[in-house]
């Protein structure tokens, strides 16, 4: 293998270590991001109960004072009835009361049941709060152990980064160039190796990467010049490994 090939799988190996220290990252930051995103859904449902219960409650307090003004109602009219001056109007006055109190049931028994479901929405709610407040607790121990985690990340991060910097220093120019853009489309991964299958010639040979045929072409190529050729299917640069093929011959 020439040097330019040796110098990219040198960056390869580098490159495979800061993708997975971005993945960690990226891992550890999201952690934050889905916790706060739960609080956030929780805190929506729990301002609805909220509001149903403010809403249920004043259904019931406007039913109960309907209640109290035609209890109200009742006792004038009964005042009245020993004010009548007939049987006929007697029995008018008897008739509304008994007319009121029946409508007077229905209204009372209407706010019971709205301060009943009133109840319900509010200890709904209140075990929510309480949920609330655990998924922050769990939040601020995932911000405390994260901070440390993503620190150290980081610090692992500018150390691969450096190390990348200077290896990047041993490749030409175009061929980082072909390496970066590859890398971005693979998450770090932007070389792989040319499987040879058989145990005589002629040979199969596969993309490590794709695991699609490979033509006989790449590998004749790679074994005379130090060029960058890539796969006709994913794009990732190749390249033989000299081991496995001299264990083949």
């Amino acid at each position: 293998m020439g040097h330019m090939l040796a110098a990219l799988l040198v960056l390869q190996k580098i490159e495979s270590k800061l993708a997975q220290v971005r993945s960690r990252l990226r891992t550890r930051e999201r952690a934050v991001k889905v916790q706060q995103i739960k609080i956030d859904q929780l805190g929506r449902q729990w301002q609805e109960l909220h509001d149903r219960h403010l809403a249920k409650r004043l259904h019931a307090d406007e039913l109960a004072l309907i209640v109290q003004e035609r209890d109200e109602q009742v006792a004038k009219l009964r005042a009245t009835l020993n004010t009548a001056k007939t049987n006929k109007e007697y029995a008018a006055i008897l008739t509304q009361i008994n007319t009121t109190k029946a409508d007077n049931s229905k209204v009372e028994e209407d706010a019971l049941m709205a301060m009943q479901q009133a109840e319900e929405i509010k200890t709904e709610a209140e075990a929510l709060k309480q949920q609330i407040d655990t998924e922050t607790q769990v939040l601020s121990e995932i911000e405390r152990t994260s901070e440390a985690e993503i620190s150290r990340l980081q610090e692992m991060l500018n150390e691969f980064q450096a190390e990348r910097d200077h290896a990047a220093k041993e490749v030409p120019a175009d061929s980082l160039a072909a390496f970066n853009r590859i890398a971005g489309n693979y998450d770090g991964e932007a070389m792989a190796v040319i499987e040879v299958h058989g145990k005589k010639p002629p040979f199969e040979y596969t993309c490590g990467g794709c695991f699609m045929s490979l033509n006989a072409e790449h590998v004749n190529a790679l074994q005379k010049y130090d060029q960058v050729r890539t796969c006709d299917n994913c794009g990732r640069i190749l390249y033989l490994d000299m081991e496995a093929d001299k264990a083949k011959t």
